[in-house]
């Protein structure tokens, strides 16, 4: 097991206080999510306390990191390269502090986009990173807290929502990844009811 405090050593040297502060809210919320559904708190928490180590690299850097690795690199992640930064986070764990466990690493990579058919590791990283209780205090937040306390896989339909709403009103490119999670998502928690529909009819 990595020591925290070497960790939390090399975040205090590449993050602001800011962002350290909602890394350890991820950390927590993450440890209380593993823990109420049964799963290894442990490897939440670790997961959860690196999932940003790569938040703050330069753009070039994280291009430069995802082509050395072989990632492929989409228009989106092209125009916006600090979407790279959750793979990448994943690289400096690997490389930086020796994690193998690939369900950790795997969780780290899936904390920004999400990813269909994710693990429930990937599932309470990426709803930590979004409902940790720095981002806000809302009726909807609210709401998806405790979804997320019910059910992880609604939990991250329901988020993936509540983003979406969010980039389309901002006027933000939209990863195709994020709708792709939506819905894997959605028709998993609802096989019967879930409804594609193509274009609008008239």
């Amino acid at each position: 097991m990595v020591e925290r405090e070497r960790v939390l050593s090399w975040l205090a040297e590449n993050v602001p206080d800011a962002r350290l502060k909602h890394i350890l809210r991820v950390e927590q919320t993450a440890v209380e999510l593993a823990q109420h559904h049964g799963l290894d708190v442990e490897r939440a928490a670790q997961a959860g306390l690196m999932h940003d180590l790569a938040k703050y690299f330069k753009p070039q850097r994280l291009l430069e990191m995802a082509e050395a690795e072989g990632l492929e690199i989409d228009p989106v992640e092209a125009a916006h390269p600090h979407l790279l930064h959750a793979p990448a986070s994943a690289i400096v764990a690997r490389d930086e502090f020796g994690i193998e466990d690939e369900e950790v690493l795997q969780a780290i990579c899936d904390h920004t986009l999400g990813r269909p058919g994710m693990g429930l590791l990937s599932c309470v990283v990426f709803l930590a990173d979004s409902l940790e209780p720095g981002r806000g205090e809302n009726p909807e937040l609210e709401a998806l807290r405790q979804s997320s306390l019910q059910d992880l896989h609604q939990a991250v339909y329901l988020t993936c929502d509540y983003s979406l709403k969010y980039f389309l009103n901002t006027h933000r490119l939209i990863h195709p990844r994020t709708v792709l999670t939506r819905n894997w998502f959605l028709k998993r928690s609802h096989p019967t009811n879930s409804v594609i529909t193509q274009g609008i009819e008239n």
